[in-house]
């Protein structure tokens, strides 16, 4: 990818608000109705495919709430923009990128969103997705009490480590109290050869939540071919098509949506 052309591409069907919560605020897209779903984007921001997803959560019912962290919303990816824009979050004090066993600041104001998106939105309660540099945050987004159906795609936090969890010791006690109480799992999902989200990582997690850890990890042929390794679970890689497992990955999220966050 090179930076010669700038691309973007239209969020008008989401609604832009400026939400002030715990002191900060930030942009955030919504769009839908029904339980909230907070997607949180991955490197290098809000771009097309990411969009596309938020739009076929929307789609089968739910309100997407899609705050703006970093990047540029609607610019699509291309080598530079990716370094840039993880250069400037990874010296940003919102994130603590190198850091294993540390929440990241962001995640209070994650939190704050999804209890000040709970009562406007009703249901059972509120469902997180992360993906990459945000992977890891739905996890700890369950300190929240409203947070009840997370899903990790390829964690990458802390960055330049194999393994490593980024969440504070006692975060991950309080959620794994969480998972065990309220009968509770996470979703994460995972390429096979992903250099960013290693097996030592899912295994972490594994003897951290035992089986309230729900991973999937698919072969790197199943990823859509495209200039980048496979990495993106659902996005940049979905192969959008029946029969593939990317697919299964986006149906399986959707009906662990349904089956939490919905009013029986």
């Amino acid at each position: 990818m090179t930076d010669s052309i700038i691309t973007t591409d239209g969020i008008g069907d989401f609604d832009r608000r400026d939400i002030t919560l715990i002191e900060k605020t930030k942009t955030v897209y919504v769009s839908g109705n029904g339980p909230a779903v907070i997607v949180m984007s991955e490197m290098p921001g809000i771009y097309h495919q990411v969009i596309e997803f938020a739009r076929r959560v929307r789609d089968a019912g739910f309100t997407v709430w899609m705050p703006h962290m970093f990047g540029e919303v609607g610019r699509q990816p291309s080598s530079g923009y990716l370094y840039r824009s993880m250069a400037r979050a990874c010296i940003s004090r919102e994130f603590y990128a190198f850091s294993g066993n540390r929440t990241s600041p962001i995640v209070d104001w994650l939190r704050a969103l999804a209890a000040h998106a709970y009562p406007i939105c009703g249901g059972n309660g509120v469902g997180a997705i992360g993906m990459c540099f945000t992977g890891n945050f739905a996890l700890s987004m369950m300190l929240e009490p409203a947070v009840v159906a997370p899903v990790m795609c390829q964690p990458s936090l802390p960055i330049f480590r194999k393994g490593g969890m980024h969440i504070a010791p006692d975060d991950l006690r309080c959620v794994k109290d969480r998972l065990e109480n309220e009968d509770l799992t996470v979703l994460a999902y995972r390429f096979s050869g992903d250099s960013f989200c290693r097996a030592e990582r899912f295994a972490e997690y594994e003897d951290a939540l035992g089986d309230r850890f729900k991973a999937t990890v698919l072969p790197d042929d199943a990823a859509a071919e495209s200039d980048i390794a496979p990495h993106s679970v659902v996005t940049m890689h979905l192969i959008d098509e029946e029969g593939e497992p990317t697919r299964a990955a986006v149906d399986e999220i959707l009906a662990f949506y349904r089956q939490r966050l919905r009013v029986n």
